[in-house]
C-alpha cells in the first residue's frame, strides 16, 4: 500500500524484532497477525488517498526519531516496522531499543530515514501499534514485578481489542506474564452459565472431558462451596471468581494442591501481592488488554 493508497503486500517480516522469549511455535500465527493487522490499519487510516501527505515534493527525504515520553516497556516493534515497510520498502529503521525493552522517558527508540511522504502516511497507525502494545507489557511487567518473589504467574484473558488478540498477547509475554487460552478453540472454561445449562458443576466437568481430552479444561467457582464440589468431581483446574482474600487462603488450605488455583476479579495493582500471597498459582487481570493507557511516544523529523 503506498502513500495513495494502491497495495503492495510485501513478506517482509524482520524476525529478529520480536522477543526473545517467544516461543518458535508461535512464530508463524504472529508473523501473519502482524501482516493483517497493519494491512487492516493502513486501509482504515488511507482509505482511497493521504491528500495530506501530498503536500510533500514527491521524492523529498527526511529523518525522523521516534520518541517515548514517559517510563515504559517497549512492545510493538515489528508491528510499527512493518507501517513504514508496507508504504515503502526503502525505508531505514534503526531501532535503538529491544523489544520488551524497559526505558526511562525521553529514551529515542528508533531513528528512521526515507521518502517523507511514506513516513509521513505511517506515522500513525505505526504509533497507534506501539503505544498500545506497549501499554500492555508495561501494565504486564508492574503487576509480574508486584508478585516477584510469590509462586503466583500474572496471565491474560480473553478480554482483548476485537482484531488484535495475538498482538496484545503477544505483549502480555513481552512484559513477563503468561498466556490463557488464546481462544474458544484450544481450551474449556466453564462458567456459571454454562454450569446451570449443563446441569451442576460434576455434570459440566464430565461432558467437557468428553468433549475432547487434549483440551484443558478449567471450572469458575464462586464460592468455597462450590469449590469442594469441583475438587470431588476431579477438576485438576480451577478459577476462584471474585473471593475474598481470606477465603482465597482458604481455599488454598483445601485444596492441598490437587488442582491449579487461579484467582480472578477485582485484582489491582494495590492488592496483587496480598493475593498472591494466599498461595494462588495464577492471576489472571482482564485489565492488561481491555482497558490500559497508551503510553505517551511521538514522532519527530529531524
Amino acid at each position: 500500500m503506498d502513500a495513495t493508497g494502491s497495495c503492495i503486500i510485501m513478506q517482509v517480516m524482520h524476525t529478529s524484532l520480536f522477543h526473545e522469549n517467544l516461543p518458535a511455535e508461535k512464530l508463524p500465527a504472529l508473523e501473519q497477525a502482524v501482516l493483517d493487522n497493519v494491512l487492516g490499519a493502513l486501509a482504515e487510516d488511507i482509505g482511497s488517498a493521504d491528500y495530506t501527505a501530498q503536500l510533500i515534493p514527491a521524492g523529498k527525504t527526511a529523518r525522523a526519531i521516534i520518541v517515548c515520553r514517559q517510563p515504559a516497556v517497549i512492545c510493538g516493534l515489528p508491528w510499527a516496522q512493518q507501517c513504514f515497510v508496507q508504504l515503502d520498502r526503502n525505508i531505514n529503521i534503526e531501532w535503538q531499543v529491544k523489544e520488551g525493552e524497559n526505558v526511562r522517558a525521553n529514551r529515542v527508540l528508533a531513528t528512521i530515514s526515507g521518502n517523507a511522504s511514506a513516513m509521513l502516511t505511517a506515522e500513525r497507525s505505526a504509533l497507534n501499534f506501539l503505544q498500545l502494545l506497549s501499554a500492555t507489557a508495561t501494565e504486564t511487567y508492574q503487576f509480574v514485578n508486584a508478585v516477584s518473589g510469590t509462586r503466583a504467574a500474572i496471565l491474560d484473558t480473553r478480554k482483548t481489542l476485537p482484531g488484535l488478540r495475538l498482538a496484545q498477547k503477544y505483549a502480555v509475554l513481552a512484559g513477563g506474564g503468561m498466556n490463557q487460552r488464546m481462544g474458544l478453540h484450544d481450551g474449556i472454561l466453564i462458567k456459571e452459565n454454562h454450569i446451570a445449562a449443563a446441569g451442576g458443576i460434576a455434570k459440566a466437568l464430565q461432558q467437557a472431558h468428553a468433549i475432547n481430552r487434549n483440551i484443558p479444561v478449567q471450572i469458575e467457582v464462586e464460592n468455597l462451596q462450590e469449590l469442594q464440589l469441583a475438587l470431588q468431581a476431579g477438576a485438576v483446574s480451577v478459577l476462584l471468581d471474585n473471593f475474598s482474600h481470606s477465603d482465597l487462603a482458604e481455599a488454598v488450605r483445601l485444596n492441598q494442591g490437587r488442582a491449579l488455583l487461579e484467582a480472578s476479579g477485582g485484582i489491582t495493582l494495590k492488592n496483587v501481592r496480598t493475593v498472591a500471597l494466599t498461595g494462588v498459582d495464577r492471576i489472571s487481570i482482564g485489565h492488561l488488554t481491555k482497558d490500559i493507557q497508551a503510553v505517551d511516544l511521538s514522532m519527530r523529523f529531524e
